[in-house]
């Protein structure tokens, strides 16, 4: 069972306020290590693996804040309702970079986070079918 990913941020506060205001996750955890940085843990509400938000402790980790995954979509938040969650994601400011369309797949559209990394939020259709390409 996978239980974190680890996503590069340029600060704690920011990424949290983000996550959980924006994307409507909780904040999982929160707690000091004994290096001067954190242990930060959000995601989505209903349960799944959170995402470790880490400060870059090397200038080439700095480099990737925003672009880990190349420009690709590289996380995937799925909905029981697209409309809703796309509606109160904009209304929070949440940048889509695409109009909603829909797949053999789903719903889904593609918004970036506060760097700059791709999303894709997606409501799986009604066929079963509940994996992206």
């Amino acid at each position: 069972m996978i239980t974190h990913t680890a996503l590069l941020v340029r600060d704690y506060d920011e990424a949290i306020d983000f996550y959980v205001r924006a994307l409507g996750f909780e904040l999982r955890e929160d707690s000091p290590r004994a290096d001067g940085g954190r242990w930060v843990v959000v995601g989505p509400r209903d349960g799944g693996a959170g995402l470790l938000l880490a400060r870059p402790g090397k200038p080439e980790q700095l480099a990737r804040v925003g672009d880990q995954t190349g420009g690709r979509v590289g996380w995937f938040l799925q909905t029981a309702d697209f409309a809703g969650d796309h509606r109160r994601m904009l209304a929070a400011g949440v940048r889509f970079l695409e109009e909603p369309r829909t797949e053999p797949y789903g719903t889904v559209a593609v918004f970036a986070d506060l760097y700059g990394n791709r999303w894709d939020l997606i409501q799986p259709s009604t066929s079963g079918a509940a994996t992206t390409p």
